[in-house]
């Protein structure tokens, strides 16, 4: 299974959340019973100052991970281009990158 490529916009200061669909290489929805993960946002991959997401699991076994981060922490996040990644692990301790992509953070004026 290769990441897929979904790019985000993180508005400085707002709540931010997304939610993603998982699937197997055949089509169907992945299972995510007793699967753990962690995503972050960095400027890039040589970064060493990160930035957690709040990663869980609305649907396991419709395959949805949804990312959020409070207000407080989007406020935190200076103006311009990141990166970031979604990797789980399974039962097993297989470990997988699902989703990847760049996250724009527009600075707020009002924050």
């Amino acid at each position: 299974m290769s990441a897929k490529v979904i790019n985000l916009v993180l508005e400085q200061g707002t709540d931010f959340q997304s939610t993603f669909t998982i699937y197997n290489d055949n089509g169907t929805k992945l299972n995510l019973t007793g699967y753990t993960g962690k995503s972050l946002i960095k400027k890039s991959t040589y970064s060493s100052t990160s930035y957690p997401f709040s990663l869980t699991f609305p649907n396991r076994i419709g395959g949805q991970i949804k990312v959020s981060m409070a207000k407080t922490d989007t406020a935190l996040i200076e103006g311009g281009r990141y990166l970031y990644d979604v990797v789980i692990t399974s039962p097993n301790d297989f470990s997988t990158r699902v989703v990847q992509g760049s996250v724009l953070v527009t600075p707020g004026v009002s924050i």
